[in-house]
């Protein structure tokens, strides 16, 4: 008997018909004689709704009631999951963030999960009842509801598993697993059968929307071993495990792709000592994510040109913040492009290989495709190119590497 935490995402619980297909999936864990916990989002499309509801009533909302309003799509999933599964005479029960409870800062929007007493619910799971609890949710110290952030249920049934010390935990959601890249441009992209939680955390980071990259990072500090799957088939998918479960490393696990970008260029400013810092403090106070930054240091050693990127949400705050502070910061022009992707190659075989960089770029280069910016880690190489390139350049890398799958 193992003790299973399954968790469905927005379109496997889109209706009360996907609800009910739900609640046979969890009737076969149990038949099988394990303990279940659930962890449900929100109906498809009923969150942006809910928000929606929030921001037509006053677009500078208490946050407090904001949680309070946009908490209750994962309640009435929990509910209705909980009844379907009565329905199959299953015996079930809904628990609240509250009622474990999920314990959470009190940083509301976008809390951040403390401790959660499992305590009755493993007496429950012990004696055969299901325990359906509504992702995204928790309750701070002042007893008020919380939730996580948007994606913020994956790191419910990630954070629930750890607690419960779960032998594992399935994220169902409409894709079969991860994939090499993106199948939707890449046709020849390959499911994974296994891929390291460092890997994985990169792609969630650089792109991949498989899974939440907060779900994965408590994944890996607990060591829970996820495995992502499909609520629409019964194929095997893809598991998340420690590096040291997967016996010979492939040298590139995959190719991620983020649109989310804006490229950002100073020309001509003065190179002195602490300008990074009088560029990039203020931009941190107005809390802008900086990701890839490029210096290029004139010949007369006296000016210097530097390119960095930010969100394209991000992109008109940065500029006006830069402009605000050229005083400290001076520079001859300031040019704005968000008409770029970042596209990445992720494996943890880098460690061991000499060339992937090069490998990448002479594909881009045969493609005539132009690098902008480049950036590195331990296990990922990422470059900076006009958008228009994003499927010209994937197609050209996946080949390269060898990921392409063969008929």
């Amino acid at each position: 008997m193992a003790l299973i935490v399954q968790k469905f995402g927005g379109t496997s619980v889109g209706d009360v018909e996907r609800i009910q297909n739900v609640a046979k999936r969890v009737k076969r864990e149990v038949d099988a004689g394990n303990q279940v916990a659930v962890v449900v989002s929100a109906m498809s499309g009923v969150t942006n709704q809910l928000v929606d509801y929030v921001t037509s009533i006053n677009p500078l909302y208490d946050t407090r009631e904001y949680d309070v309003v946009v908490s209750s799509g994962e309640q009435v999933t929990a509910g209705l999951l909980a009844l379907a599964l009565q329905n199959l005479g299953v015996t079930a029960r809904s628990w609240m963030g509250w009622q474990l409870p999920v314990s959470t800062d009190s940083a509301h929007g976008k809390a951040r999960i403390l401790d959660i007493d499992c305590s009755e619910v493993l007496k429950r799971l012990a004696d055969g009842e299901v325990a359906v609890v509504p992702g995204f949710q928790g309750v701070g110290s002042d007893k008020r509801v919380t939730t996580l952030g948007r994606g913020g249920s994956d790191t419910s049934a990630v954070a629930l598993a750890a607690a419960l010390k779960a032998d594992r935990c399935d994220i169902y959601t409409d894709v079969d697993g991860v994939y090499t890249t993106d199948p939707r441009i890449v046709s020849k992209a390959k499911k994974l059968d296994k891929i390291t939680f460092e890997e994985m955390l990169e792609m969630a980071s650089l792109g991949a929307k498989v899974l939440q990259t907060r779900s994965v990072e408590v994944a890996m500090k607990h060591g829970v071993r996820l495995q992502v799957r499909s609520s629409f088939s019964d194929d095997e998918g893809t598991l998340v495990v420690d590096e040291d479960e997967i016996v010979e490393h492939e040298l590139i696990s995959g190719i991620a792709y983020s649109r989310d970008e804006a490229k950002i260029t100073l020309i001509g400013v003065s190179d002195e000592p602490g300008i990074a810092a009088k560029l990039f403090g203020p931009l941190a106070e107005a809390s802008i994510n900086v990701d890839m930054i490029v210096q290029n240091v004139s010949e007369d050693g006296k000016s210097t040109d530097m390119t960095f990127t930010v969100t394209k949400s991000d992109m008109v705050r940065a500029v006006e913040t830069v402009r605000k502070h050229t005083a400290e910061v001076s520079y001859k022009d300031l040019l704005a492009d968000s008409n770029v992707v970042k596209i990445s190659v992720i494996g943890v075989g880098m460690r061991s290989h000499a060339g992937i960089a090069q490998r990448m770029f002479q594909a881009l280069a045969d493609k005539g495709i132009n690098i902008q910016v480049i950036s590195t880690s331990e296990i990922k190489v990422s470059v900076l190119v006009a958008e228009d390139y994003t499927e010209l350049a994937l197609r050209a890398l996946h080949t390269a590497y060898g990921l392409d799958a063969t008929d």
